[in-house]
This record gives structure tokens, sequence and C-alpha cells, in this order.
């Protein structure tokens, strides 16, 4: 039996009257009343309209459907170039903002109570609708409508927003009938892509797949692209791309539904971690939300197994790094340890102060490394390259060694990185660079010659500080650093110049070396750059600025 005939029954005759019968022909006009606003309006398109259409997935109901349903004695009034657009349910609404109740793909029916009356109004409530995924606005002939305007149908033609005309002697429920009848074969395609996403679990657990060959599989049974993301836009899974920032929700509680597709939140301990992103896919049967909705729920299980595989690996390399500074790997067996962290080629040791680890986490986020907390200290073993992510980050002072081969022992690196991250701290810059200092090219690698070197100089007035809580060696270095200007370097101390004055004669009397002399200059100074590169003036400066 023709379906329209079992909603409807066989059409009656016509009868005499304004409206000749239950399915009138259409009017002659689009809508009641030209206003200067509605003067021009395009006049109704009876046939099929010769703009290339968007291309619709198989086997849906689309408008272009409906529109040929003789029973339904629909009219097209503007957006041809939508006809091919799915249509998944067709709902009454007399709401001015609908859409934060809808899920994409639906027709809204109106009596024209929620059309505002101005052009820019009623722009604005089209463009809303097509926002939110609307395939398409029916209105009823004449009953509530007020005159549209050439700015609504000029917006529903940019958009290719089919807008409709239903005839007053079609109810909308026998619009909403024929809808639910078409879509219920697709339907049943939607339950069976929901059987197959719940089988996803089945393959993590069998087929051991990877993220990026699990995903895909998800979009072909789906029938959308999927993209996942942090809130920020950077990618949150592995080998599954980031969306355009563009269509990121600015809230987790914000509406699912987003222009083209569905915008979901991946959930994760703490707090969601991000959003997953899904499009309709051209040529393909979208399976809806609740196929999304299992699509994120994967999407957070297998992010829990990625931050667990990657939080077994962090410790890893930080057990790895231990050993490596305590010189406890031979040079093969560190090599293979760092290229399972895919660390090869040229590596630097890193110093970071100043900074959480999380916020150090955050700022190497997708590169290799490895990463030891000691004290207040964070030790990064990784590419040179890693110094700018580093020096990027508020508040950082950081210290690099200079590059060596991976593998080799981390002795000198490590002095040569401490050495700069105290530099880096006391000239207030992020990152320092062994060897960026041209003291440094002077002084030898071996930590006993330069142990020699500062207890020949320094050795007594080292002491003599650590036993009377004095000052003297940090107030020199400050003095030398500001190039002998007592005033500046008194203030700097925070120190009457007198004071400072007394300080320099007593190092003198201590060491026999007149730092106002140039040779005495040159080996102090050196010798200070040396005791600074073995951490010993590190307690004194900190006294120093206390003071």
């Amino acid at each position: 039996m023709d379906r329209n005939k079992a909603a409807f029954g066989p059409a009656p005759e016509p009868a005499p009257g304004p409206f000749p019968g239950p399915f009138p022909e259409p009017a002659p006009g689009p809508f009641p009343g030209p206003t200067p606003e509605s003067e021009g309006a395009p006049e109704a398109v009876p046939d099929a309209p010769e703009a290339v259409p968007e291309p619709a997935p198989r086997n849906e109901l689309t408008v272009e459907d409906l529109l040929s349903f003789p029973a339904l004695q629909l009219r097209l009034l503007a957006g041809a170039g939508g006809l091919r657009r799915a249509v998944s349910w067709a709902h009454v609404s007399e709401l001015d903002d609908p859409t934060p109740w809808l899920l994409g793909a639906e027709m809204i029916m109106t009596t024209g109570l929620a059309i505002p009356r101005t052009a820019a109004r009623q722009r604005a409530y089209l463009e809303r609708l097509d926002d939110a995924g609307v395939c398409a606005l029916a209105l009823s002939a004449h009953l509530h409508m007020p005159p549209l305007t050439k700015a609504f149908f000029a917006a529903a033609e940019e958009r290719g927003m089919p807008v409709l005309e239903i005839p007053l002697a079609v109810p909308f429920v026998a619009v909403a009938q024929e809808v639910a009848a078409a879509v219920q074969e697709d339907s049943r395609q939607r339950l069976g892509a929901q059987l197959q996403v719940f089988g996803a679990l089945r393959w993590l657990a069998s087929e051991n797949l990877d993220t990026a060959t699990l995903f895909r599989r998800l979009e072909r049974l789906s029938g959308y692209d999927v993209y996942v993301c942090t809130p920020q836009g950077r990618p949150l899974l592995p080998g599954v791309p980031a969306p355009d920032p563009g269509a990121i929700p600015d809230s987790v509680d914000a509406p699912p539904t987003i222009p083209g597709g569905f915008a979901l939140p991946v959930l994760a301990p703490g707090g969601p971690a991000g959003f997953l992103v899904a499009f309709a896919r051209e040529g393909a049967r979208p399976a809806g939300l609740a196929v999304v909705q299992h699509i994120a729920t994967v999407a957070a299980l297998q992010l829990a197994i990625v931050r667990t595989e990657q939080e077994t690996l962090r410790r890893e390399g930080a057990e790895t790094l231990a050993e490596l500074l305590q010189d406890v790997l031979d040079p093969a067996a560190a090599r293979r340890r760092l290229q399972r962290h895919a660390i090869e080629g040229e590596t630097a040791l890193l110093v970071v102060r100043g900074v959480s680890e999380e916020a150090l986490l955050r700022s190497l986020d997708g590169q290799p490394y490895l990463l030891l907390g000691r004290g207040e200290d964070r030790y990064v073993l990784g590419s040179p390259e890693l110094r700018g992510a580093v020096a990027a980050m508020p508040g950082v002072a950081a210290g690099m060694s200079r590059p060596f081969p991976p593998g080799e022992p981390l002795g000198v690196p490590q002095r040569e990185a401490l050495w700069a991250a105290s530099n880096a701290a006391e000239s207030g810059r992020p990152l320092v660079r062994y060897g960026d200092d041209g003291t440094g090219r002077w002084l030898p690698d071996d930590p006993a010659v330069l142990a020699a070197l500062v207890e020949h100089v320094l050795g007594e007035v080292l002491r003599y500080d650590a036993a009377h809580g004095t000052q003297m060696l940090p107030s020199v270095r400050t003095w030398m650093e500001r190039d002998r200007r007592t005033d500046d370097a008194a203030a700097a101390l925070h120190i009457h110049p007198n004071t400072l004055a007394y300080r320099l004669r007593r190092f003198t009397e201590i060491t026999g070396r007149d730092p106002a002399s140039t040779a005495a200059f040159a080996e102090i100074w050196l010798a200070i750059r040396a005791a600074a590169h073995l951490g010993l003036t590190e307690g004194a400066a900190e006294r120093a600025n206390g003071a």
C-alpha cells in the first residue's frame, strides 16, 4: 500500500472556497504581506534547483525526498543547495532558540510564532538553526507567519539551508509520521553500528591494536571523521589528529551538536582531558550521537591506557637517568636504554630550576626525554633542541651542558649543567648553555683539578666564612661581577660601602691576594668560577642575598 495513502486516505473531490480540498495547490506567493523589508523576496522554487546540491549519505532520507512525497505537498522557498541534506527527525518548535535541545539533522516545523519580525533577527534565527545542524526549516502557510525579509532568504541561499512551506491542510503530525517511517530502516543500521563499536573493547583486548588503527576502524563503522584534542587544541592521543580550533567547544557543558557533527568531552580522572570531535563523512551513513558517545568512551579508555604506558616509561626513564648519573651503566647498555625512549643522536643534560614538574612535563610534551627530580632540581636528558621549550617557561632558571654522544658518562655534563643553572639563576636569564660564558673555556673538565684550584686560592676564605657565618667570598664575587664598582656592589648586597671595603681588606689578609691587583684578580675570578662549577658557592651566595 502507498504509505501516503495509508497516512491520509484517498484525496476527496475539491470543494469550493479558498482551499479547494485537503491538498490545495501551492499559493502563488510564499507568505502574506510584502513590506519594505520583504520586497524582492524570491519566489517559490517548485522544481528541482539548478544549484549543485550537497552530497548526501546513501540510503538516507533527504530534504529532496520529502519534497517528492505527494501527500506532503511541500514547497521549496529558498536554500536549494541543501536539498541533499539528511533528515533524522521532524520536530515542532515555537522557541526562539531550540538549539540546546537538538542533536543535528532535524527538520524544524513552526507556525510562525518563533520567527522574529526584523530582518536582522530573522537572519540570526536561521543562522542559529543552521549552525546547530538543522537540516531544513518548514513554515506553515499563513497562520502566524510574519512577512519574511530579503535578509532571511539571502541567508538561506548563502548557507544552502532549505526553507519549506507546509500547506495549511497538511498537519505537522503527518510530516513527522512520514519522516519517522522513512528513518526506521536507518535506525536499524545505527543500532548495528553501536553494537560494533562495543566490539572495540574486544579489539583492544584480543588484537592489541595501536591507537591510530583502532580509530580508523571506528571511523569506518560510524561514518564520521574523528578528531581528539586537549582543551587547548593539541593532540591528545597518538595517531589521532586534532580538529580545527574553531570546532572545539568553549566548555564541557556545551551542547553536543556542532555544524556537521558532534563534539563531546573525553573524561579522565580529575576532570575532562579534552574533546572528541566527529564530523559526518561525505558519502557515508553517520550513525548518530549515541555511537559518537560510545567512541568518546573508547577514547577515554584508550587515554587511560596511553597514560599508564607513558607513566611506566617515564619511571623507567627516571631510573635510567639515575643510573647514568651514578655511572653504573656501560655505554652500550646506556645506548640501548636510550633507544627505547627514542633518544638517539647528540644529547645534552639540562638542570631546570624554578618551575614545577607538572609545568615541565607540559612544556616537553611530545618530545623524547628522560626526567629525574633531585631536590629542587629537575634533570632532563634529551636532544639539545629541548632548550627552546625549557627557556620559554615563565620563571625558569636552567642550565645546559655541551652536547655529547648518547651513552657517555654524565659526570662532566652534570657539572656543566649545574654551573650553567647557577649562572642562569644569578644573571636572571631563563637558560644558560655551558660555554656561553668565555671563562668556562679556560677551566679544565677534571673536577679534581678544579677542586685543587679552589683549595689553593679560596680554601682559607671558604673555611672562614663557614666557621664565622660571614659572607666575604660572596661579597668579593659581587664586587667583581659589578666591575669593581664599590657603591653598586654594596647596594646589591644591601650593605654600606664601608662594610664592603672592610670585607675586601679582610679577604686580602686571609688569602694573601689583593683583588685590586690585575694578576690576583684573574686568579681569584677563575677560582670563583671553578667553585661555582663544583657547586661550592651556592650556599654562601644564598646567605649573602639574605644578609
